[in-house]
Formats: structure tokens, sequence, C-alpha cells
């Protein structure tokens, strides 16, 4: 199975997944893309990247990237992170979308310092297994 995480600028939560998902399973194929072109090239944020290592994995070698029509039969799943996502995938004209969890991700990009990425992660990380 191909499966895709989506976020808004795929540096922060996207990749999170990504390296989660990676990191519980070999059988699948995992790639992460955001709906924004804001940060394409870009790593994942610090806080992203310092709380994954933190927990074992390694998400430094990612690069962001923006979600495009050639995506759009490529993905067995795509895998958004909030209704925004959602909304945003639905207009490109994908139909294989759900959304992680039942309630939103929401956002670390503004959170201050580390704060709130312990939570993110198991958030995030619960998710992942879920879909698995």
């Amino acid at each position: 199975m191909k499966i895709l995480f989506v976020c808004l600028g795929n540096i922060c939560r996207s990749p999170l997944a990504e390296g989660i998902a990676r990191s519980l399973s070999s059988e699948h194929t995992f790639d992460s893309a955001g709906t924004g072109h804001w940060h394409i090239g870009e790593p994942p944020c610090k806080k992203s990247q310092n709380i994954a290592k933190r927990k074992g994995i390694d998400i430094s070698n990612l690069k962001a990237r923006q979600l495009s029509k050639d995506d759009l039969n490529k993905w067995d799943k795509i895998i958004v992170m909030d209704e925004r996502n959602l909304n945003d995938v639905k207009q490109m004209g994908f139909k294989n979308i759900s959304k992680l969890l039942k309630e939103d991700v929401p956002d670390p990009y503004f959170y201050e310092d580390e704060e709130g990425m312990d939570e993110l992660f198991e958030m995030i990380k619960k998710g992942v297994e879920t879909i698995l």
C-alpha cells in the first residue's frame, strides 16, 4: 500500500507522520506533502525534527514538497491532518482521502519552543498505528 500524509506546509505534521509510519512498517510506501507552496525544498521544522529524534526517528533528510496533480493516481490513501487539508485536497480532485484522526491534528507551526510537541507526536503516532 502507498500512503501519502498531507498537511499545510509539509514541515511539521506530515513529515512527522511519514517518519513515524516508516519506523513502524517497512511493508508500505510512505511520503508526505503540503497543500501550500511556502516551504518547498525545506527540511522539517526544528520542533518536529527534535521530537522525532527524541523518539528515535530521524526525519532530517526529508524535504517539503507541494501536493500536485501528479499525486492523483499514485497513492492508495491520502491521509490529511485537519479539516482544512481535507477540503483543499478534495478540491484538487482526490478521492481516496481520510483524516488521520476524527479530531484535527493541531498545527505546531506557532507553538512556543517545544511546547506541546510530545502530545502532538503521540497523537500522530496513534493515528498512524490505527491506519497501519
